[in-house]
């Protein structure tokens, strides 16, 4: 019953406060420089055309991760728990990425679907595989963050459900399921986090692979 809308949409600005000093404060510090060694790790494996996506993956990780954390809040709802949603950020990116590669490294992205030395009568099944495969690619990507996410958010909801009715029969238990239950909220923070940077180093890969 208590009146936390305000404290949700002051969320955000919360995760990513913007200073005009020139010193700024430690949390301002600390991600800038998560943002810096995200971004320097992601970057290292990219020519020059590849590293003019840091913008757009690092905006996607920030994104994803702050959409994540926001779902944690009580009676909030989590975008990322939508395969719609999901796809809609996967199935872009992924095709921005072999269209790339189809557009400039023709016969390299030609040859993933057929490896070399392959024997004459397995090419047609090989290149078949190799194209549903390319196919699953962004399927995977949405799947992936949806059911880690989904997943967390159930298993909150139902150790609390049981916490609840627990403190009825025996509060040695309920103190027992409380616990387990505080440190799955732990967990489901760092998953939130995970999943963000998994998510955009995936797309990040299949950069690498076509730019």
């Amino acid at each position: 019953g208590l009146p936390i809308v305000v404290l949700i949409i002051m969320f955000p600005t919360i995760l990513f406060p913007s200073t005009t000093r020139l010193i700024s404060n430690r949390i301002i510090a600390i991600q800038q420089w998560l943002i810096h060694l995200t971004s320097k790790q992601m970057m290292m494996i990219h020519n020059k055309k590849g590293q003019t996506w840091a913008l757009m993956l690092m905006s996607l990780i920030m994104f994803i991760g702050s959409t994540n954390l926001l779902g944690l809040l009580p009676h909030s709802f989590t975008p990322t728990t939508q395969l719609s949603m999901n796809l809609g950020m996967a199935i872009p990116l992924w095709a921005g990425a072999v269209v790339l590669g189809f557009r400039h490294k023709t016969k390299a992205s030609l040859a993933h679907f057929l490896p070399q030395g392959t024997p004459l009568p397995l090419i047609p099944m090989l290149v078949i595989i190799e194209t549903i495969s390319l196919f699953i690619q962004p399927m995977a990507l949405a799947v992936r963050l949806t059911a880690n996410i989904t997943a967390g958010h159930l298993l909150i909801h139902l150790i609390g459900g049981a916490t609840l009715a627990l403190m009825d029969i025996s509060m040695t238990t309920a103190l027992i399921t409380f616990i387990i239950l505080l440190m799955l909220t732990i967990l489901e923070f760092a998953v939130a986090l995970i999943q963000a940077y998994v998510f955009t180093l995936l797309v990040s890969l299949y950069l690498h692979d076509n730019a």
